[in-house]
């Protein structure tokens, strides 16, 4: 059985250590400790992993955020992955730094790369776990925020949180959505 993994984020060391691209931190820590390397690939970096018996297929769509349903389409065809098996890491403003809330399925919330996700494989009955960023910014400063680098003390705070989100992912193929939200949201 197949599961497709989706960080979001954007390319590029300008956003490397940004709010926006938790789903790429989240991967990476991932790859990290299942010791497997992404590679550069059509549409995605992508790497590839099992956990007894069920393949991980990870990527971090290249297509910038507000055109990741292309790579998430891509992958779902070519690795004939159902989107029940689809798992996507996203970062969330509405929720406190480091919060984690996964969901079997729901509305973009208003975030572009969910939205795009949504509207290019016509349908939001995927599962996703919102990572918190916060809403610390003055009005109008939305942008710089989320595309703004982690402060101190969120960084030193982020390796727990992030190690979190890593062990939903493993534990997503192996007990299913609803048990694996039992288990993490509000931990």
């Amino acid at each position: 059985m197949k599961y497709l993994i989706v960080g979001l984020g954007n390319p590029g060391l300008e956003y490397k250590n940004t709010r926006h691209n938790i789903g790429y931190t989240v991967l990476d820590a991932f790859a990290e400790s299942a010791g497997i390397a992404f590679f550069d690939k059509r549409y995605a970096y992508r790497a590839e992993t099992s956990i007894k018996g069920r393949s991980l297929i990870l990527i971090k769509p290249t297509t910038y955020m507000n055109l990741s349903g292309n790579a998430v389409r891509y992958y779902m065809n070519q690795e004939k992955i159902p989107v029940e098996n689809v798992f996507v890491i996203v970062d969330d403003l509405a929720l406190p730094f480091g919060t984690i809330r996964i969901k079997p399925k729901g509305s973009s919330g208003g975030h572009n790369g969910l939205q795009n996700i949504q509207d290019t494989i016509g349908t939001s009955e995927y599962a996703r776990l919102r990572f918190g960023i916060g809403n610390e910014f003055s009005r109008g400063g939305q942008i710089d925020f989320v595309l703004g680098e982690w402060t101190k003390e969120e960084s030193e705070n982020l390796k727990s949180r992030v190690e979190i989100a890593v062990n939903a992912i493993k534990d997503f193929p192996l007990i299913g959505i609803e048990r694996t939200m039992n288990t993490y949201n509000n931990k």
